[in-house]
């Protein structure tokens, strides 16, 4: 694998804010099944929609409008409308399959169309105001049949909580097995590394299909400037999280010059080695930890997130890896002290393709952030080949929302902690790194690279009372402004023993 940090590529902050949406329709919204259909059906299958997403990228993109009364529907406004219960869709059945609607929003104002799909036949959902209690002089109460709905969320079968959500572009999320939200999906990242370029195509029209008491296929039409495409959500809740077996036909308008497939984002701020990054009282705040990458080869890449001084991309060249995800591998509540929000039990998001994605890139974005209400993260799949207008792409994966920490499944050590500070010499740094799962029969070889700065010694040793735990100590020197990186691993006659560790320091 060869690593490359574009300083080329980096730009302003451009980016949705996903969590405002999120937090302004939060919600609980509930559709009365009397009231959620109108009479007219249609044939619906998967080759009606991809042939749909391809004849809309032979025509102009037109960007849907912002629904005129959404901009009357303010957090407080959205906040008093409620639903009762007894109206979530599909709610007269047994399981995890509830369904509930959020209305647009001043925050979400641009229309999506909802449609429920059975025995291949669709019947479009009708937006009426009589389905919210609310006060009379709720603008919720002032929108029309024809205003369309925001996105939806499926509920669990106790109705304290939804288990997967749709709202805003083509974001979704699913919670942890702890039922946590943290990090969130899009199903494609255009131009997101490339200043000034980012674009965010959206899903204009979904079609629900119940498929079982835990499980529900969600058909998308996504529409943007350059792309157009079909995705099918085949997702179901289980013991161990949520999973998704995705499935697109992908259709460019025009050239990309970066495309993002099973994109990711999350959210992170600063952790035990980066402290002082933060000005809050908790020890460490952030969705994700870790971006891991399980190659072709049966090597594991470890990159750490950083909260950097300025935007970058870090680009990892693979051919065929296996996966990749964003981690929150550190799941000790001490370490983060928050008995509000849980950092502890944010989810992984792990994405395995269903078949060989040949040569491209695994990138990691990131950007500066100073609070943990900004989503400045973002992990993909470059394909080396880049798209061809008019020339479809085919691509299949799995996601799978988990409390892993190590979803590649090897049986390699792993980062178990990190810790910065200074060095023995004046203005020498210091990295501590420790891995867990390090045989104990074993004496392991410590081996380091670094490019940008200089080491200056690197030693390693078991920890006393901790088996299977080793420790690297690695003291370097940085100069300031000058991006380094520090990589390391743990081998024994010519074995690899541990994850390969990636990690960047600016001075």
């Amino acid at each position: 694998m060869a690593l490359a940090v574009m300083p080329f590529m980096m730009k302003a902050m451009t980016h949705i804010n996903r969590r405002a949406m999120i937090a302004a329709t939060g919600a609980a919204l509930i559709l009365p099944n009397r009231l959620m259909a109108q009479p007219a059906t249609e044939p619906f299958s998967w080759e009606r929609l991809v042939a749909r997403a391809q004849r809309r990228a032979r025509a102009p993109f037109a960007e849907t409008p912002l629904h005129p009364g959404a901009q009357a529907i303010d957090y407080d406004a959205l906040h008093q409308a409620r639903f009762a219960d007894d109206r979530t869709i599909w709610g007269d059945l047994p399981g995890d399959t509830g369904v509930r609607l959020f209305p647009l929003s001043r925050t979400a104002a641009q229309p999506v169309q909802i449609a429920l799909v059975d025995k291949g036949r669709a019947t479009p959902l009708r937006y009426d105001a009589a389905m919210f209690d609310a006060p009379a002089n709720n603008p919720v109460k002032r929108l029309p049949p024809d205003a369309g709905f925001a996105g939806f969320r499926i509920m669990n079968a106790a109705r304290d909580g939804d288990w997967l959500s749709f709202l805003g572009a083509s974001y979704f999320r699913a919670p942890s097995p702890q039922k946590q939200f943290g990090l969130s999906a899009r199903a494609i990242a255009i131009n997101t590394g490339i200043a000034g370029k980012e674009e965010f195509p959206r899903f204009t029209h979904f079609w629900l299909e119940r498929t079982g008491t835990s499980s529900v296929t969600i058909h998308a039409l996504l529409d943007g400037a350059s792309i157009t495409g079909a995705f099918r959500f085949v997702s179901s809740l289980g013991a161990d999280g949520v999973r998704q077996d995705v499935t697109a036909a992908l259709f460019p308008r025009r050239a990309i010059p970066e495309l993002g497939l099973m994109p990711m984002t999350s959210m992170f701020w600063y952790d035990q080695a980066n402290r002082r990054q933060g000005t809050d009282w908790r020890p460490e705040i952030h969705d994700s930890d870790l971006l891991s990458i399980a190659s072709g080869d049966g090597s594991v890449h470890a990159r750490p997130l950083v909260n950097p001084a300025m935007p970058q991309v870090s680009a990892f060249a693979e051919r065929d890896p296996k996966g990749f995800g964003l981690l929150q591998r550190d799941r000790d509540f001490a370490h983060y002290q928050d008995d509000g929000v849980f950092y502890d039990r944010r989810p992984s998001l792990w994405a395995t393709p269903a078949r060989p994605l040949g040569a491209g890139q695994v990138r990691l974005y990131s950007f500066p952030t100073d609070s943990e209400y900004t989503d400045n993260v973002a992990a993909y799949w470059t394909p080396d080949a880049a798209p061809v207008p008019g020339r479809r792409i085919d691509i299949g994966y799995r996601l799978d929302w988990s409390a892993a920490q190590n979803p590649a499944g090897t049986s390699l050590a792993t980062v178990a902690n990190m810790w910065r500070g200074r060095g023995d010499q004046p203005d020498a740094q210091r990295l501590v790194v420790d891995f867990a799962g390090v045989p104990q029969d074993v004496r392991p070889d410590l081996w380091t690279d670094l490019s940008g700065g200089t080491l200056i010694k690197a030693a390693g040793y078991p920890v006393l009372g901790q088996p299977g735990l080793f420790r690297a100590v690695i003291d370097l020197e940085v100069k300031s402004g000058v991006p380094t990186e520090v990589r390391l691993q743990l081998r024994a006659n010519g074995r690899l023993l541990s994850e390969y560790v990636h990690y960047p320091i600016t001075g």
